[in-house]
């Protein structure tokens, strides 16, 4: 029986790809007041963010409960021996907590292991996908724990912000305070570095940010795999698409948009690339 893969819903997969890929997607909660949403699952990403953009209420989010992850252990443990959990950086949610406090509570004899990706959205969705797909060719768990783990520091993210408001708001700030106080036209361009978020560079407008991640991807000869996402930003995303298609084949490309969980604190209007890098 192959290993079964879980990941979380920051991990940007959509429902599509999670069925194509025989990924199990557990959903954080983002809550606007008393009102709480299932991510990507009870509410869209274009809701979230008109509401966010409207609204004077600051979203939340909530992480899974362990009961959660228990039930999807459960489930999976009638298909197959071996569960392999990819999370959120266990620095910017308890999500990977609740995924180790269900593995207390599973009886029987599934093998569960669980990774802190130290990462989020695509490039977390990257690590799931690669799992799954060397799951589906009849990896075995410690080949797939090696080749995740080693593939962690060859990520690298990128996300160019129109503004670091929400993720000050939010208290995930981490290495990026020192930009705060930064001139409103300035465009911070951060990244994730040993689980938090950390400074890449900055630069002064929308164009040279885009510019900044294409050179990012332009400046990587051996790409394993690469992604583009945007924050409520179609247009520019399209465009940077165009840009960067020229460089990695397009159709290799993964495309998604920023959850609402995630949105809560990037804002709207991010635009963001991961690349993998090739193991020499």
């Amino acid at each position: 029986m192959n290993v079964k893969i879980i990941t979380d819903s920051t991990s940007d997969i959509t429902s599509d790809l999670a069925q194509e890929m025989g990924l199990t997607v557990i959903p954080l909660t983002v809550s606007f007041g008393h009102e709480s949403f299932l991510d990507r699952v009870e509410i869209t990403t274009d809701e979230f963010y008109r509401r966010l953009s409207t609204e004077n209420i600051f979203p939340t989010t909530t992480q899974p409960s362990p009961a959660i992850f228990l039930e999807a252990y459960e489930k999976l443990a009638e298909e197959t021996d071996n569960i392999l959990v990819i999370v959120i950086s266990g620095k910017l949610s308890g999500t990977y907590q609740s995924a180790l406090n269900a593995k207390g509570m599973l009886k029987g004899k599934c093998r569960v292991e669980i990774i802190d990706s130290q990462m989020t959205i695509m490039a977390l969705g990257m690590l799931a996908i690669t799992a799954a797909k060397m799951a589906e060719k009849g990896a075995t768990m410690d080949e797939l724990l090696e080749a995740v783990k080693k593939r962690i520091p060859l990520l690298h993210p990128a996300m160019a912000f129109d503004t670091l408001k929400y993720l000050a708001k939010g208290g995930r700030i981490g290495r990026a305070q020192g930009l705060l106080g930064s001139l409103l036209s300035i465009k911070p361009i951060l990244t994730l570095k040993e689980g938090e978020v950390a400074p890449l560079t900055k630069k002064r407008s929308e164009a040279a940010a885009m510019d900044y991640l294409v050179n990012l991807v332009a400046g990587i000869k051996n790409i394993e795999a690469l992604s583009l996402e945007h924050g409520n930003s179609p247009e520019q995303a399209e465009a940077l698409f165009e840009r960067i298609s020229g460089i990695y084949p397009k159709e290799k490309i993964y495309r998604s948009t920023v959850s609402p969980v995630i949105g809560t604190y990037t804002g709207p209007n991010l635009l963001s690339v991961t690349v993998l890098e090739g193991s020499q």
